[in-house]
């Protein structure tokens, strides 16, 4: 039975590894995904699909541990599902802003409090 000592279960066994992971896997995936936007329009298709395949592969090495861990630790389905949303917006703003050269407005900050509310709805009262 996993520990909680907050009222949210952030605090639960296997929390940290379980957020660390799903961080790493959402750096790998949105690269995957979004890598060949900024200079590889030029590149053939089907390239760029395998190179983005070759990411994915081991964007999964640490998605399906942190999933297991988080499982195993007590988290429901859902609330492994809402952290992986928050942390794959938190990514995508900072590669956003870094690689693609977009610029941050209010609507994103709007955008991420909302989902940061999904993850205190799922998480409020678990124990």
């Amino acid at each position: 039975m996993p520990v909680a000592f907050g009222r949210a279960g952030w605090h639960q066994r296997g929390a940290m590894p379980t957020i660390a992971l799903l961080l790493a896997s959402n750096i790998l995936m949105t690269t995957a995904w979004y890598w060949h936007l900024k200079g590889g329009m030029t590149k053939p298709l089907m390239l760029v699909i395998l190179i983005s395949w070759g990411i994915a592969f081991f964007e999964y090495c640490f998605a399906v541990p942190a999933n297991r861990i988080g499982y195993a630790s007590g988290w429901t389905p859902g609330q492994l599902k809402i952290t992986q949303e928050v942390i794959a917006l938190a990514v995508f703003g900072v590669f956003m802003v870094a690689v693609l050269g977009e610029p941050l407005n209010w609507r994103h900050l709007g955008a991420f409090l909302c989902m940061i509310g999904a993850v205190a709805f799922l998480f409020w009262g678990r124990s």
